[in-house]
């Protein structure tokens, strides 16, 4: 979450699925993440096992105590868990509060490292710990923008920005937890049933409550699955089935494999994007547009759109900063 800039030295993290799956790749965690944009069963069997439901929502103060949802503070909580302490962290503090609580879990030399080192501690500190690791803070920042224009110093708070935060559910100890930096202890939403849905069906419930509190329609939430990576598995059985001449089961296998090894194409290109300086580019097109003498007519025309902008903004009653 960013309320102001502190020069933690952290950047915004985009809620985008191939940016948290290159973060854990960079991690040395063979689990990625994708979309939910519906809990209900059919859309989690092909996510099958979830291991954690990353939750992306608008910060209010206030808001998303315990008791709004049926959950309890557990400050005898026995397994990972680290405070934000400082600004922007709270996608990768998330994934490491998830990452930390997965039994079993292959991870790369660094992190294991740090998750050892920070046995013990109490949440505070292991806050500290983890906000001081220059190598994760380059991984949590290798895909935000680069900037050429510094603003420390310059930028002023308004009391309009909206911020959002970065919270984890996941199954811990036979119950659900909803792990939040910002609160003093994990808060455990109780036991979970296993039948076939699981924990994710406890977990449902408790998101969907945590939604009804805020105005009917509101939009400000975004979902990610962090699960098993499905390639090897699907590697696999498409061998299996090419060995035994099951040429149906080949074919939906094969075009499974397609749609997985595409899909990470497409992240692969974005992140580049969101990689790329565009600083050079923006100077080139305003240097030809003035020498076209199209600029001020330009300038003009974005004035125009923001103005509009600003008017739909307010007939909603939504706040927006004028520059």
């Amino acid at each position: 979450m960013s309320l102001e800039d502190d020069s933690s030295g952290w950047q915004l993290t985009e809620s985008d699925p191939g940016v948290f799956t290159e973060l854990l790749e960079s991690l040395g965690v063979p689990l990625i993440v994708d979309d939910l944009y519906s809990l209900d069963p059919a859309s989690l069997v092909p996510l099958q096992p979830v291991r954690a439901l990353v939750f992306l929502f608008k910060w209010l103060p206030g808001a998303g105590e315990p008791e709004s949802t049926g959950g309890a503070y557990d400050v005898a909580f026995p397994g990972f868990f680290a405070h934000q302490v400082v600004q922007n962290a709270c996608a990768t503090l998330a994934v490491i509060n998830a990452l930390g609580n997965i039994p079993g879990l292959v991870t790369g030399p660094e992190l294991q490292e740090l998750l050892s080192f920070t046995t013990g501690m109490d949440p505070q500190v292991r806050g500290l710990a983890v906000t001081s690791a220059d190598w994760l803070r380059a991984a949590h920042n290798a895909l935000s923008p680069p900037s050429a224009i510094s603003l420390d110093g310059l930028y002023q708070p308004k009391a309009s920005e909206d911020a959002y935060h970065f919270i984890v559910y996941l199954p811990v100890f036979g119950s659900v937890y909803e792990l939040d930096g910002l609160k003093e202890s994990p808060i455990t939403h109780g036991p979970y049933e296993e039948d076939e849905e699981g924990w994710v069906a406890r977990a449902r419930e408790v998101i969907e409550a945590r939604i009804a509190t805020y105005p009917a329609g509101s939009l400000e939430f975004s979902l990610l699955a962090l699960h098993d990576d499905p390639l090897p598995t699907l590697q696999t059985e498409l061998a299996e089935a090419q060995a035994s001449g099951d040429v149906d089961r080949e074919a939906g296998l094969a075009q499974q494999l397609a749609d997985e090894h595409s899909k990470r194409e497409r992240w692969a290109f974005e992140n580049s994007l969101r990689r790329h300086n565009y600083v050079g580019m923006i100077h080139s097109l305003t240097l030809a547009l003035a020498k076209a003498g199209r600029l001020d007519v330009a300038a003009e025309g974005a004035r125009t759109a923001m103005k509009k902008r600003i008017e739909e903004r307010r007939k909603k009653r939504q706040p927006i900063d004028e520059d």
